[in-house]
């Protein structure tokens, strides 16, 4: 079989998955929803950064591992390069870079910080926290710290959080942060070619009325849970010789079941959220959507409606960061965005779970 014909299966282009590979059909759920008023005080954005590691991984040494070429990876994908960590970096050596740049942006020291949450779903280790590194990275000796795992959806979710924890007229220091690098198999094309590794932060605090954090929508699909795992590692399957031997360390994905969920779950979440905000879809000045794949990413803005929006990528040359898509992506839209604009932040990811901010800059 050719790999063109085999992609069929792979969930990368947009052919019919094998029989055991739909998505399985959707059931109710009642999504939370935050609108305008819902919070204390106004809070929003009031700084931006970003670390990507320095080694470039073109598509065409990425496609070589796993058998196929670059060519076959930027077709499917629109790919064309992702960045790995050094050996010697963790999570939080990341974490640690984007969020100095977050803070020089917000013109505020560590100290300043009441609140650090850093949303990932590959910390330094299962314990500490990594937000626990961070804090002491950085000197944010005021501040608590706590990560959270909501894979690819963990910013939105981590932003939402640390707007309703942080003490009123505080500040919050929000990371997402993954390195994926370590956990993907390099001859499954699948994954090889899709993820790379990045951090993404912003600084979160008060705003005038009526900017900031307009409304979101966040909603998890656990009958979902097996589209996307890491099988091995935690208290179901320890770590041992055998989950060693036998791969259930690394990340495994039905891509045709990821791009099925997202196809029939994310559009009606922008629209309900939109509605509930009372916004038009056409007033939306910028779109940052999860870098998953460009070419789902192409499906899907025909059926958003965001017809005046600038749609945001990053994806060509850093791939799919897993949580810091979306934070990496923000800060590379920074200087484009107006005060007054109207951003919708879109996240999804393993769980399965969406995650939708719609802020005014």
């Amino acid at each position: 079989m050719s790999s063109h014909d085999e992609a069929a299966s792979d969930g990368i282009g947009s052919h019919p998955p094998d029989t055991d590979g739909t998505a399985r059909s959707a059931t109710p759920t009642a999504p939370f929803h935050r609108d305008a008023g819902g919070g204390k005080t106004a809070n929003g954005i009031l700084g931006c950064g970003a670390y990507l590691p320095e080694r470039v991984v073109g598509s065409d040494e990425a496609g070589a591992w796993a058998g196929v070429t670059g060519e076959w990876i930027e077709t499917k994908t629109g790919i064309r390069a992702r960045r790995y960590a050094h050996p010697d970096q963790a999570a939080s050596d990341l974490a640690e870079q984007a969020a100095h740049e977050a803070l020089r942006d917000a013109g505020l020291s560590a100290d300043q910080l009441s609140l650090i949450v850093v949303a990932t779903s590959t910390p330094d280790s299962p314990q500490p926290p990594t937000a626990c590194l961070l804090q002491d990275r950085i000197g944010a000796r005021h501040a608590a710290a706590f990560d959270l795992n909501a894979v690819c959806s963990g910013f939105v979710y981590a932003a939402e959080a640390a707007s309703r924890m942080v003490p009123p007229g505080g500040f919050a220091l929000v990371v997402g942060v993954d390195i994926y690098s370590r956990i993907i198999d390099p001859a499954d094309r699948r994954t090889v070619s899709l993820f790379g590794d990045g951090a993404g932060a912003v600084v979160v605090g008060p705003v005038p009325e009526g900017r900031g954090v307009i409304a979101t929508h966040l909603a998890s699909y656990g009958d979902h849970h097996d589209l996307i795992k890491v099988p091995a590692g935690g208290s179901r399957i320890p770590a041992s010789k055998e989950s060693l031997q036998d791969g259930l360390h690394y990340f495994t994905m039905n891509g045709y079941g990821v791009r099925t969920f997202v196809r029939d779950r994310l559009p009606g979440a922008v629209h309900s959220l939109l509605a509930n905000a009372e916004v038009d879809p056409a007033e939306v000045r910028h779109f940052v959507p999860h870098q998953a794949n460009g070419r789902m990413i192409d499906e899907l803005l025909p059926e958003l409606d965001l017809s005046q929006a600038v749609v945001h990528r990053t994806l060509e040359q850093y791939g799919n960061t897993g949580a810091a898509s979306l934070p990496v992506t923000l800060a590379a839209a920074r200087q484009e965005i107006a005060p007054g604009d109207l951003v919708l932040l879109a996240g999804f990811g393993g769980g399965m779970s969406t995650g939708l901010m719609l802020l005014r800059w």
